[in-house]
């Protein structure tokens, strides 16, 4: 498949886009962009957050994971659906009961303006990181399969990404994103089945023969049990996981806001446990294409490719896919399965990034009616340019398996708002406000310590996902230090 096909597809691919966005962003109101008229239907939101959960970093970095641990995301991803029941019934009442347009509006009715800024800050911390982790992954893709053969630089390519993504989100916003998230999940999750199929004729095995086969034994351990100081190990995974999904989607602007865009209570939830069931099944389809791609790749002699001479599991996919013969069809679907993958998520990571900068800082309703619509716009702009720069110094620095590096920041940046949310929904107590901020930093440091303490110093124990949790029950603690104890009623 060659550099300019590529570019064609990614073309055509944009101008559908762009024609949805015609549609959808007609209005360009602040409404519609917050908050699509509350009209959004919940069985569209569901599918298409499959695609935005996803993002690129599943549909590559997955695969990439299983050389190396196995099917041992599976553990995580079970988590993950515990989580969304908390989410389903926890969080959303509260979100609705209030009609928030940002969810740490909730933070300021409940504590104060210190806690409502602070977890709007390690929102928008989190999710730029977050976004930008996904961007990078489908940016080193576009470069080493077609920038790099024009010898066009990497900060281009991730210019021309972000400006691509700008575009057809600047009017319509959340309501346009409703719409292309569905499109983007549909080419992913036939991008992934065709894979499969494919690399299976390749194999000379149908799908059932896969299953069957010796080969994939190799690779289809789920469980670990046996160590607990593992980093993989079940309780760690699971709880990891199940902290992550609360964090990630239920504490998370970008994700809750699709959410809110149902039109009441009830259809929130339906979307919200249907969307988690089908993302196990979807998830196990990656790892199943991951432990193919190893098997294929062995059978085939196909290395995994280098990238800055370092070897990248991560784009062994796009190698197998794009250069191993398996066919322009493929190919093609690949490219618009990366595509639909990585922009599925960081588009609505922008238009979360521009709601909550616009509403929890520069608190947009309270400016003049005339001016808001331009505020929004000017701060789409600087949320564009931010990524760009950060995605830029992300090639520079990143050195590990995108997902891991992923939910590894998840760890230090979701912890205070997790602690913040739990304290507010499980105690009745107020704070002290003004220490809200200080405390949240203090956990984040003392868990970068404690991350960062060599495994033999406490025994061999490696520290995983937990972190998380660890993180916001250290927030929880900081906060029940600094709370204002109720007063005795007189009698």
């Amino acid at each position: 498949m060659t550099p300019t096909l590529i570019l064609v597809l990614i073309g055509c691919y944009f101008l559908l886009l762009l024609l949805i966005s015609y549609f959808t962003g007609k209005n360009d109101s602040n409404v519609d962009f917050f908050k699509a008229g509350k009209q959004s239907p919940w069985f569209l939101v569901a599918f298409g957050m499959i695609g935005a959960s996803l993002s690129g970093v599943t549909f590559i970095s997955v695969p990439g994971w299983v050389e190396g641990s196995e099917f041992s995301y599976m553990q995580v991803v079970f988590g993950y659906l515990a989580g969304y029941l908390v989410i389903a019934y926890v969080l959303l009442p509260i979100y609705y009961r209030l009609n928030v347009t940002s969810i740490y509006e909730y933070l300021e009715g409940r504590f104060g303006v210190v806690s409502y800024k602070t977890g709007a800050f390690f929102f928008f911390i989190s999710r730029v990181l977050g976004a930008s982790f996904r961007l990078f992954l489908v940016a080193i893709v576009l470069q080493q399969f077609v920038f790099d053969a024009w010898n066009v630089p990497f900060e281009i390519t991730v210019t021309l990404s972000i400006l691509l993504i700008w575009i057809y989100t600047f009017r319509g916003g959340i309501k346009t994103i409703v719409w292309t998230d569905t499109l983007q999940t549909l080419f992913m999750l036939i991008a992934v089945g065709l894979s499969i199929f494919q690399i299976n004729q390749e194999l000379g095995w149908s799908f059932t023969e896969f299953l069957a086969s010796d080969e994939l034994k190799k690779y289809n351990t789920v469980f670990f049990t046996d160590d607990f100081f593992n980093k993989v190990h079940f309780v760690k995974s699971f709880l990891g996981g199940m902290f992550i999904a609360i964090c990630m989607t239920g504490l998370d602007q970008d994700m809750m806001q699709k959410n809110l865009t149902c039109k009441n209570l009830k259809d929130a939830q339906k979307n919200v446990v249907s969307f988690s069931l089908v993302l196990i099944v979807v998830n196990f389809a990656f790892l199943l294409l991951g432990a193919l791609l190893f098997i294929y790749a062995n059978k085939f002699n196909i290395g995994i490719p280098l990238m800055d001479g370092s070897p990248k599991a991560d784009l062994l996919f796009p190698e197998i896919a794009i250069n191993s013969g398996l066919g322009i069809t493929v190919a093609i679907t690949f490219m618009l399965g990366l595509i639909a993958a990585a922009y599925s998520s960081a588009d609505s990571a922008l238009t979360a990034l521009t709601t909550s900068f616009c509403v929890d800082f520069l608190n947009i309703s309270k400016q003049p009616e005339a001016k808001q619509k331009s505020i929004r716009k000017r701060t789409h702009i600087g949320m564009s340019m931010l990524l760009i720069i950060v995605i830029i110094i992300f090639k520079h620095i990143l050195d590990k398996n995108v997902i891991d590096g992923l939910l590894t920041v998840a760890t230090y940046t979701y912890g205070p708002l997790l602690g913040l949310f739990s304290f507010g929904i499980i105690t009745k107590y107020q704070i002290k406000d003004k220490y809200a901020a200080l405390v949240s930093v203090i956990s984040v440091l003392l868990i970068v310590l404690l991350a960062n303490i060599p495994s033999e110093v406490i025994g061999g124990y490696q520290v995983g996902y937990e972190l998380l949790p660890i993180n916001g029950l250290i927030t929880f603690i900081g906060l029940w230090f600094i709370r204002i104890k109720e007063k005795p009623s007189i009698a």
